[in-house]
């Protein structure tokens, strides 16, 4: 196989995680995608006839979560193609900057991303739109993310996941609390 039929393909790799399987995909290349099993948009950015084969991106995607999961900030970041809408891309571009550890609200990314455009407002309703279609989670840190009131809503994954992944980052969640209802609960 040449190399430029390796790129044009979908790969996709399987790893174990304390909170469950996770699967991985690739163009060969790069993470094109990263989904706890069964969570929503699952697999949205690959094809039905993906691969299974062993690449350097698998191996560096299990380093880095392997680090993740023993409960450290990994100092890299395997490399990423975003297979998204230009709006969607700028909310992952800024979930990516969040530090381990940290949270941002909704509104904040919305602020931000109106401030960058130079308009009035932006719509925290459409970033979480964006923020629930992330198809790297985990190293795209989609889980960081909170409601403005501190509602701990909205992650694909579920909500206990979430809850998970930021007690690993040993968030203090005594601020947060879980809606009653909302999404991907």
């Amino acid at each position: 196989m040449s190399d430029s039929e390796l790129y044009e393909k979908n790969y996709i790799h399987r790893y174990q995680s304390p909170l469950g399987g996770i699967t991985i995909a690739s163009n060969g290349s790069c993470l094109i995608g990263l989904w706890f099993d069964g969570q929503k948009y699952f697999a949205d950015t690959i094809e039905d006839n993906a691969i299974h084969r062993d690449l350097p991106i698998f191996e560096q995607t299990d380093k880095w979560l392997d680090i993740y999961f023993s409960g450290r900030a990994p100092n890299f970041t395997p490399p990423l193609l975003m297979k998204t809408t230009p709006f969607r891309k700028k909310v992952w571009e800024i979930m990516l900057a969040i530090p381990f550890g940290k949270t941002m609200t909704y509104g904040e990314i919305a602020t931000k991303i109106a401030r960058e455009k130079g308009i009035k407002q932006m719509s925290a309703q459409a970033v979480g739109g964006a923020v629930g279609h992330n198809s790297i989670s985990l190293i795209i840190p989609c889980h960081r993310i909170v409601g403005t009131n501190s509602s701990l809503t909205g992650y694909a994954g579920g909500i206990a996941k979430k809850v998970k992944l930021l007690e690993l980052e040993k968030v203090d969640l005594k601020k947060f609390f879980i809606p009653a209802k909302g999404t991907a609960l």
